[in-house]
Formats: structure tokens, C-alpha cells, sequence
């Protein structure tokens, strides 16, 4: 699955109540989602990794960022594009 493809599939599923929302809402929500992938990676680190939960705390960010993207306008397959892939990619760090 493409960038777009997904964005797109996280558009039509949950784009209307995403709006209404509204992005401060979501934000924070995307942090929730950061503090449970958080909590996922310390346990990796303790040596209790739980894969399952670890792949799901991942896939939540990336929807919850898909989702602003959304609400903001922003494809975010050519803003990748434009920032990591043209002229060479980024130069120094991210």
C-alpha cells in the first residue's frame, strides 16, 4: 500500500468525524497514541517486547498523523516526497 492509498482509505473511513474533531482534538490524540507506542518501546527495552502491541502502536501514530494531514489538507505522500526524496533528500539531519 502506497502513502496516498493509505491516507486516502483513512480519509473515506473516518474523514467527516475527523473535521468535526477538529486538529487540537486530534492532536491529542496522536499524543495518547505516542505515549502507548512509548510505553511499547520501554518494554522492548526491559527485554518484555510484545510484538503484537508494538506493530499496533506504530500503525495507530501513523493513522493519527494520517488524520491531521487530512483535516490540514496535506498530502503527505508528496510533502515525503518533496522533504526526503527530491534534489537529493534532505541534507544533515531530519
Amino acid at each position: 500500500m502506497r502513502i496516498a492509498e493509505f491516507q486516502q482509505f483513512i480519509l473515506e473511513r473516518y474523514g467527516e468525524t475527523d473535521r468535526a474533531r477538529g486538529v487540537p482534538a486530534t492532536f491529542l490524540w496522536l499524543t495518547e497514541e505516542i505515549g502507548e507506542l512509548a510505553h511499547a518501546l520501554a518494554q522492548r527495552e526491559r527485554g518484555m517486547e510484545d510484538r503484537a502491541n508494538l506493530d499496533v502502536e506504530f500503525a495507530d501514530v501513523l493513522a493519527w498523523l494520517t488524520t491531521i494531514a487530512n483535516i490540514c489538507d496535506v498530502d503527505l505522500e508528496a510533502a515525503i516526497r518533496r522533504k526526503y526524496l527530491d534534489d537529493g533528500g534532505p541534507k544533515g539531519t531530519k
